[in-house]
């Protein structure tokens, strides 16, 4: 079913658009939270807490792309529940994702830096349309989607190696083109 014939569904407050949209989505949304939490019965929480807050949210709401506004709560979701679950262990994957991009960001906790989130938002999403189609999935599906390097590697067809460098290469790209735009790191 099309997305905004199950729009229209959540509009009419049919629970049908609920089954729909699972039906639709759920494996990439469960491969989008398992990646986040590496824990399938959380993964599983997450994505119906995401159901909920997508009842809960259209109406009022006609998101323009149903998959990515989905997609958008169940990441927020599951990193909410990543927090919770790891405040004091690590989590491989997710971690490391982060840390690697730690050296190219501002500090969050500072109330200048969360000012200027929109900004920066703004600044890496110019920042990702001057890169190729290649490196802008390398880097979305490894910064947004928490994938691993060997996932990510098969997906674009190439090395595990030459997906590192390019990530290596595009976070220094990213701190220079941040830093030119008067964004202290």
């Amino acid at each position: 079913m099309e997305d905004s014939k199950i729009t229209d569904l959540f509009f009419e407050r049919s629970e049908q658009a609920l089954t729909e949209l699972s039906d639709k989505y759920e494996k990439l949304c469960k491969k989008l939270a398992v990646n986040i939490l590496g824990n399938n019965e959380d993964a599983l929480e997450c994505i119906n807490d995401s159901y909920l807050a997508v009842w809960n949210t259209i109406p009022p709401q006609r998101p323009d792309s149903l998959k990515y506004y989905l997609l958008r709560i169940v990441r927020n979701t599951s990193v909410k529940r990543y927090h919770s679950n790891t405040a004091k262990k690590r989590n491989s994957y997710y971690d490391v994702a982060l840390q690697e991009l730690e050296e190219c960001l501002p500090d969050e906790s500072s109330v200048e830096s969360r000012l200027l989130s929109d900004e920066i938002t703004s600044l890496i999403n110019f920042f990702l349309k001057s890169q190729s189609k290649t490196n802008r999935i390398i880097f979305v599906r490894r910064y947004y989607f928490s994938d691993s390097i060997g996932a990510i590697s098969q997906k674009v067809n190439l090395s595990e190696n030459n997906v590192c460098v390019r990530l290596s290469r595009m976070r220094k790209e990213l701190k220079n083109h941040l830093e030119k735009e008067g964004i202290i790191i």
